[in-house]
């Protein structure tokens, strides 16, 4: 199929575990084929495509048994490991019939907590889309254990979409989309539209997870809103319908669509999605708190507004904000190290331990650009 004029010209595309397996937890070729087909169709048009892929342990399952005396982490280990070789030699095969090169990138959630490195690994998918490469991406579950594991590869897709500031992410479930489950009876209906603003259709979805995966509609959602008040449209679709991207990058109404609002500084989004990758936090007084709230100064985080440092981080790394009363209110990129931290603490006229350009604080009325970055408290 031939689309004319594409909605999107970069996507994530986020595939899940029962998308691509059957009930029993085998590879569903059949359905491999059908999106392989539409995403080299896709990319042949020119829209640049990164695919984010479970089924590695699903794969795993269906070549090898283990006993159920197997301890869960090597379990997921040896199967993830050695079901990962089937999944991306399936996708090679597949693709490889549209004349389409893949790349193979496997990563663990440290891979985002060093600027540095998150920069290297967008140049790594930069450089594989300017060849015309798919990457096709997954979590590396071999070492990905306790804190090092994502959610789900629906946080991991995120992660991707933000840093690679792409125009739509596109979530491939075994279910049509979000469905208003409010109605005590009758007929359940699809969420056409969700405003990232709005917080009341949480209330109708099922916290439920997927037989073989690990993610469910309210990480989903979760995602979609956040990516939406970035900038990025997100779909949330059945993966199993025939010729699903086509239909959304036609602008047909297809599953659940989030709506972009105005985009967002990309420091602002790395930021965002730094929960649980912190290496230390902050606690700061009511003084500081309400100036990081403001909505009309673009306000700097001083030595003066910290009461308390807790943790060892060193200067480039990420640490939480937190209120005195312990809340999150948000995450940046720290100027000093913690001890250096500790020196300054209440000293007036010194350079922000954290400027507003490397600050995100949670609030979804802050998260556009202000001016006047240089303000500090």
């Amino acid at each position: 199929m031939y689309i004319h004029d594409p909605v999107y010209r970069k996507i994530v595309v986020k595939i899940g575990t029962n998308v691509i397996t059957t009930p029993s937890g085998e590879l569903d070729q059949g359905i491999l084929e059908q999106l392989t087909t539409q995403i080299a169709r896709l990319r042949n048009q020119g829209v640049e495509v990164l695919l984010v892929s479970s089924g590695a342990v699903g794969a795993g399952r269906s070549i090898l048994t283990l006993p159920n005396s197997y301890p869960p982490v090597a379990r997921r280990q040896v199967l993830s490991s050695t079901g990962q070789i089937r999944l991306i030699n399936t996708y090679s095969d597949l693709f490889e019939r549209h004349g389409v090169l893949i790349a193979q990138i496997l990563v663990t959630k440290s891979d985002f907590r060093d600027r540095q490195h998150y920069l290297n690994m967008r140049t790594c998918f930069t450089s594989l889309l300017q060849q015309g490469i798919i990457p096709v991406i997954n979590e590396n579950d071999a070492v990905s254990v306790t804190e090092l594991m994502f959610t789900d590869n629906d946080e991991l897709s995120g992660l991707i979409a933000s840093m690679m500031h792409v125009d739509a992410h596109i979530i491939l479930s075994h279910v049509d989309g979000v469905f208003d489950l409010s109605s005590s009876g009758g007929a359940q209906q699809i969420i056409r539209e969700i405003d990232p603003d709005d917080q009341q259709f949480q209330r109708s979805i099922r916290p439920g997870k997927s037989e073989f995966g690990r993610g469910g509609m309210l990480t989903k959602c979760h995602i979609g809103q956040k990516l939406a008040r970035f900038g990025i449209t997100v779909h949330i679709a059945n993966g199993r319908t025939p010729g699903i991207l086509y239909d959304l990058l036609s602008g047909k109404p297809a599953g659940t669509k989030f709506l972009a609002q105005e985009r967002t500084h990309g420091r602002k989004q790395w930021l965002a999605h730094s929960e649980g990758m912190e290496k230390g936090a902050v606690i700061i007084n009511a003084g500081a708190e309400a100036a990081l709230r403001s909505p009309t100064e673009a306000n700097s985080l001083l030595p003066v507004g910290i009461e308390e440092v807790r943790g060892s981080f060193y200067k480039g790394d990420i640490i939480k904000i937190c209120s005195m009363h312990g809340d999150a209110i948000g995450y940046g990129m720290a100027r000093y190290s913690a001890e250096e931290t500790r020196k300054l603490l209440g000293h007036h006229d010194q350079k922000p331990l954290i400027h507003y350009d490397y600050l995100y604080i949670n609030s979804a009325h802050h998260d556009h650009e202000r001016r006047n970055p240089e303000e500090t408290l």
